[in-house]
């Protein structure tokens, strides 16, 4: 069984149901998770897409509709049925309450993509230590962090690497696009929710419109997510859908929202700044109880912010206009010491190959279960 709630889940769970298929052994998967997990072979008993919010406020209001899919999964776990539940990101609903339920049914938990203790309510290893079997994590980091507190953990490596195995060449991906090898181009990364592009847009746009006045001749291009309509009377920018790879490897310069884009950047090697807004109620909780730094996982991979963030109030077109300007220089100092830290990073997420990874860890735990039962 897989527990996946969000997209981004349903994404990593869908890599390792593939690769359980592949290995040609007579599973049947089930679970929770959305179309790519369905086209991979998941029968799914409930879909992300009635799951998926995002801040603390917001998640109050699905309290009842997660209660009622626990008790579901709740039942399918007492029943027997089910050697291994794979709990994919999703930590609120994953660890605190699936990895409690599968616990007392004596269902063995693989967790992939575990929750990130190291930046917040570090209480939360503890449960993990307690409930989950094997913890499949991707930041090399992690591994030994979990361990020390008791978490049977391994670093499988992260699964954007899998995305980048087909990542353009640069001159392919400026063809594409349409843009010519000595025009400039500069990319926004908005976010792929709602909420994100309601927070994000204004501020990324003006940023490139006075940029655009600064710079004869630069293009721009936004990056959307299939799940969003971004207003054409908001953005005079043309929107590149499901193609963030391509739309990174051909600027020359981005502005992105905190989240995985900052690892994409990184793998793409594209100079980049994060900018990002939430609303104050949550951005006061998450200032009390995040302990890193930094909110760009970039940053923290890297140990140290390599890329600038500007955050909230800070999320300021005239704060934003010279840095991004130097970055689209290709003779800056800056941008040369950006790249070099870029590059860094990606060294340090691993190796393709992190979902078959963790399917032959499934296997081989869902192996033992058989043979014990």
């Amino acid at each position: 069984m897989f527990v996946a709630g969000e997209a981004s889940g349903d994404t990593h769970g869908a890599g390792v149901a593939r690769e359980l298929q592949a290995a040609g052994t007579a599973v049947r998967l089930v679970g929770v998770g959305g179309n790519e997990m369905r086209s991979a072979g998941v029968e799914l008993i409930e879909h992300v897409d009635n799951l998926a919010v995002m801040g603390f406020v917001e998640v109050l209001k699905l309290v009842p509709k997660h209660w009622a899919l626990l008790n579901r999964i709740r039942e399918r776990l007492e029943s027997g049925s089910v050697k291994l539940i794979i709990l994919v990101d999703y930590p609120e609903f994953n660890l605190h309450w699936v990895a409690a339920a599968a616990k007392a049914a004596g269902v063995p938990v693989l967790y992939y993509i575990t929750p990130q203790v190291w930046a917040w309510r570090a209480g939360r290893v503890k449960t993990m230590a307690a409930t989950v079997t094997k913890a499949a994590v991707i930041f090399g980091f992690e591994e030994e962090l979990l361990r020390k507190d008791g978490v049977d953990a391994v670093f499988v490596g992260h699964p954007l690497l899998d995305r980048a195995a087909t990542i353009p060449s640069r001159e392919e991906a400026r063809r594409s696009l349409g843009i010519g090898g000595d025009q400039r181009l500069l990319a926004l990364f908005p976010g792929s929710r709602a909420q994100e592009i309601e927070r994000h847009l204004d501020a990324f746009v003006a940023t490139a419109r006075r940029l655009q006045e600064m710079n004869q001749g630069l293009r721009v291009v936004v990056s959307g997510a299939p799940t969003v309509t971004i207003d054409p009377a908001r953005c005079p920018f043309p929107v590149v859908v499901g193609s963030s790879f391509t739309v990174l490897r051909a600027a020359d310069a981005a502005i992105c929202k905190s989240g995985t884009t900052t690892l994409e950047a990184a793998v793409a090697g594209c100079p980049f700044v994060i900018g990002y807004r939430t609303g104050a109620l949550d951005y006061a909780i998450a200032s009390k109880v995040v302990t890193v730094p930094d909110i760009g996982m970039v940053n923290v991979v890297a140990g140290k912010r390599i890329v600038p963030e500007f955050v909230q109030s800070d999320l300021d077109p005239e704060r934003m206009i010279p840095v991004v300007d130097d970055l689209l220089d290709p003779a800056s100092p800056r941008r040369a010491q950006m790249i070099a830290g870029l590059n860094d990073v990606r060294s340090r997420l691993g190796t393709p190959g992190a979902a078959k990874r963790v399917a032959t860890i499934a296997l081989e735990i869902a192996g033992r279960t058989t043979a014990s039962a």
